[in-house]
């Protein structure tokens, strides 16, 4: 096991962008006069995914989805490891940790979404919404657990591996850029989504 490049640009920063966009939300949620800094908030949160979304297919190796989703009993496997103290190293997203990422990623959608709708007073969907960023907020609380959880287990600092993109795993698995190139269309997805669900 070696200290090997395992998160490109777009992934890491895409990452903390929709953490600084999703508590920007939540902040300014229950005021009328930050409603314009809200739906930008809950904008660049929804511009965010849908660009992870397209990077989860044509992204590096362990950006993609097909590196991280597993089946049922992948997760529970995993699960019974961290139980005993012997989970199993994933270099990428551990199998439980990949279906907390798609979790958030259709809760914001979701969030969003329900918001725009709100936003513009169509239909009564202000509860709905709500309803959707609470829960949001308590996978957040799950993901962050298991961040914690999975730190100590595999004692490795999660938290820092997403600021340098660097982690523990063979040389064989490290990616070979870190895609700089696509940082830019993460954030024009992220501008036009703020500015777009904020008209």
């Amino acid at each position: 096991m070696e200290r090997i490049l395992v998160w490109d640009w777009p992934v890491r920063l895409g990452h903390w962008l929709m953490v600084a966009a999703f508590a920007i939300a939540w902040l300014t949620a229950e005021s009328e006069s930050w409603r314009l800094v809200h739906a930008a908030a809950g904008g660049v949160v929804v511009g965010v995914i849908l660009f992870r979304l397209v990077w989860g297919v044509v992204g590096t190796r362990h950006a993609r989805f097909a590196s991280f989703l597993h089946g049922p009993a992948a997760v529970l496997a995993y699960l019974e490891g961290l139980a005993q103290c012997r989970p199993p190293h994933a270099t990428g997203h551990n199998p439980a940790g990949g279906w907390a990422i798609m979790a958030l990623l259709a809760l914001g959608l979701a969030t969003g979404f329900t918001g725009w709708l709100a936003y513009n007073d169509i239909g009564s969907l202000g509860d709905l919404h709500e309803g959707m960023a609470h829960t949001m907020l308590a996978v957040v609380g799950l993901h962050i657990a298991g961040v914690g959880v999975g730190s100590l287990a595999h004692r490795e600092n999660l938290v820092r591996a997403m600021l340098t993109g660097y982690k523990r795993g063979a040389v064989a698995e490290a990616i070979t850029s870190s895609r700089l190139w696509a940082v830019p269309l993460l954030f024009a997805a992220a501008l036009a989504c703020g500015v777009g669900l904020a008209r």
